[in-house]
């Protein structure tokens, strides 16, 4: 369900005044909703109408976003890449967009990220087409996925396993580990912490390396 705002939240939601809202409403520029009560209100199509980009669906785009933790895995984003570019000529889909970040999966703060859920919810994406879950976000997919579904965005998971490299996954969960345990023990046992780390990270690593050998054997 598109959501619903008052008209002081519509307002600030598309930064004008509610003088200009009524001024609007009365002019037919922007007509308000009626309640059943006769309050106004307004919902998402509004906001596109606002702000000036409502689309059509020829005009809505389609994009695929592409990802690494850091700048020493740039081969593995050329590959990745690569490999959405063969998927989308075999599919048969014409692609408006693509979007390369280098940024960890767990940062809800990416400015690529970001600018793309901005456009997402203004109802300018039709498609988004990722490789894995795990390259749009470490954790909460399904959150994004209906935010976008909400929108009128399909999010297509290609589910190439191997363009998930195992060490961004060894990364996040040591950052899990690292924010929780310096919360448990604090900073005056940080080398008794960073001990503990170690030792988390490298039975992470040999647990990872088996389930690997034992999806490959």
């Amino acid at each position: 369900m598109s959501r619903l705002y008052r008209v002081k939240e519509f307002a600030e939601r598309i930064r004008k005044s509610t003088s200009t809202l009524r001024r609007w409403d009365k002019e037919g520029k922007l007509v308000a909703k009626r309640s059943a009560g006769g309050h106004r209100y307004y919902d998402e199509s509004d906001v596109r109408k606002a702000l000036g980009i409502e689309l059509s669906e020829t005009d809505k785009k389609t994009i695929v976003y592409c990802r690494v933790s850091s700048r020493s895995q740039l081969p593995d984003l050329k590959s990745q890449v690569q490999s959405m570019r063969m998927f989308c000529l075999g599919a048969g889909i014409a692609v408006d967009e693509w979007l390369e970040e280098i940024s960890g999966g767990m940062n809800f703060k990416r400015k690529v990220f970001l600018n793309l859920f901005d456009r997402i919810e203004r109802g300018e994406i039709t498609k988004l087409i990722i490789a894995h879950k795990d390259r749009l976000v470490r954790f909460g997919f399904d959150f994004f996925e209906g935010f976008a579904a909400k929108h009128d965005c399909e999010i297509v998971v290609v589910n190439q396993e191997q363009l998930s490299p195992q060490e961004e996954m060894v990364q996040d969960l040591m950052a899990i580990i690292h924010c929780f345990s310096s919360r448990l023990y604090g900073l005056r046992n940080f080398n008794f912490n960073s001990a503990l780390m170690n030792m988390a990270e490298l039975e992470l690593k040999k647990k990872i390396k088996e389930a690997a050998e034992t999806n490959h054997g």
